[in-house]
């Protein structure tokens, strides 16, 4: 009888360790399903930070451009009128000559 109760007794904390098992897998897979869910959302959040780094750099790139772009023309005008003044300047001083 005593070991027909010990066989009982073994098999019932058996069938509880198994259960406690089945608990502690499932508690681990779902930590792990958390985890690897932190994870996307860190990816996915530094892939949108990439972007929009890209789209910054991209517009930033494109003002200087622009601005340099600007600057370049007001650099030609400035240069085609020096040019226009020495001409007026060298025509008036012929004129000069010329009355002279």
């Amino acid at each position: 009888m005593k070991k027909t109760l010990a066989v009982i007794f073994t098999s019932l904390v058996l069938v509880g360790c198994d259960d406690r098992n089945a608990i502690i897998e499932n508690d681990r897979e779902a930590s792990k399903d958390a985890l690897n869910a932190q994870k996307e959302a860190v990816d996915e959040t530094t892939d949108a930070a990439k972007k929009q780094a890209d789209a910054n750099a991209t517009a930033a790139k494109e003002r200087l451009e622009a601005q340099q772009q600007s600057e370049k023309a007001q650099i030609e005008a400035d240069k085609k009128k020096v040019d226009a003044n020495a001409e007026a300047a060298k025509e008036i001083n012929d004129a000069q000559k010329k009355v002279d």
